[in-house]
């Protein structure tokens, strides 16, 4: 049989110190030295395929830790806001100092996992609303009757700020720019649809429906905080980064790609009704809004049986802008804002 590199190490060191016994020692370090430099390379030749995995899978991590992160800043006609306001939703991380708000959401995290976008945030009604913006109400009385008709000829271009489409795929133009507007304390959204949100309260509201609105405009920063405190809640009950990464992806937007990022997407639920779930639409609330709110231009964005398309999952609570004349086509034919590009955006 073949001798191995180590046995014919020890054949030469027993020689060796046979011939020359003065240098026994020396020859013990030299034959140890060698054998250790051996040992350690054929760790890495007998272990090659599974160092080489390794590293394959920590570069493909590294890679889809920062996609995490990425997105555009948006240009914002008041860059100030972001810095100098406090948003009513939004979380400081500081261990030293755990928000109520920080509090309750952990404990709806604990509670509900598999509602994976639910927020337990700040939340208006139109009395709130009215104190600051009642002049809205007065601007214009008279809607459209007809408005099915225009729409069947109305042409919708692809720089009509309000049919922007902005998803997983369609991350947001660095271009984009937008006012803010305040809608109470630190809560904002794009200031040109204010006037159709607080009319729809209004005349929900003479309906005996009682809607509130949490979580419009958000930072970048917010979406990363939000995105990655799902990715890390997932993991930490066992899940891979990938794996964690996939399952929030499915109802977290990934910052830089999210609506609320632009100030066009609102999340409505009642002033009864808290949660963020798929019963919101047995709710007299979520029936109203299912059927008229694309009366004052918001459709729902992340509609049932649609998922295929939006990558997101059913959202009965998540509305977006989009103006009259889109939200009626779309609501007339079941659309998504994806399948509406495809049909009628120029």
């Amino acid at each position: 049989m073949k001798k191995t590199f180590p046995e014919k190490l020890n054949d030469w060191l027993k020689k060796a110190c046979k011939e020359h016994p003065g240098c026994k020692k020396l020859y013990r370090w030299y034959a140890a030295f060698v054998l250790f430099f051996y040992h350690f390379g054929m760790h890495f030749v007998l272990n090659g395929k599974r160092y080489m995995c390794i590293g394959v899978f920590m570069l493909f991590f590294a890679a889809n830790s920062s996609f995490a992160f990425y997105g555009s800043d948006i240009v914002n006609a008041e860059p100030e806001a972001e810095s100098d306001i406090t948003f009513a939703e939004d979380v400081e991380v500081n261990m030293d100092s755990i928000t109520i708000l920080d509090q309750k959401e952990a404990m709806n995290d604990l509670i509900d996992v598999e509602n994976y976008s639910a927020e337990i945030s700040e939340q208006y009604t139109l009395d709130d609303l009215l104190e600051a913006h009642e002049q809205y109400l007065n601007v214009s009385e008279e809607k459209d009757e007809d408005v099915s008709e225009e729409t069947a000829v109305q042409e919708f271009l692809a720089d009509d700020w309000k049919l922007v489409l902005v998803n997983k795929q369609h991350p947001i133009p660095d271009n984009y720019t937008f006012e803010l507007e305040v809608i109470k304390d630190g809560m904002q959204c794009d200031k040109r649809i204010m006037e159709d949100l607080l009319t729809m309260m209004s005349e929900a509201r003479a309906q005996g429906i009682n809607l509130a609105i949490r979580s419009p405009y958000r930072t970048l920063d917010r979406q990363i905080y939000l995105f990655n405190r799902k990715v890390n809640l997932y993991m930490g009950q066992g899940m891979s980064y990938m794996d964690a990464y996939k399952t929030t992806a499915e109802y977290v937007t990934v910052p830089g790609a999210s609506e609320h990022q632009i100030g066009l997407a609102l999340d409505i639920t009642s002033d009864t009704y808290y949660t963020l779930d798929e019963n919101f639409e047995n709710t007299a609330e979520g029936k109203w809004l299912a059927e008229h709110s694309y009366e004052y231009g918001f459709i729902l964005r992340y509609p049932k049986g649609k998922e295929y398309i939006t990558s997101i999952g059913y959202e009965p609570w998540h509305f977006r802008y989009v103006g009259v004349d889109a939200a009626t086509i779309i609501w007339e034919n079941n659309l998504t804002l994806e399948e509406f590009w495809d049909e009628y955006v120029y």
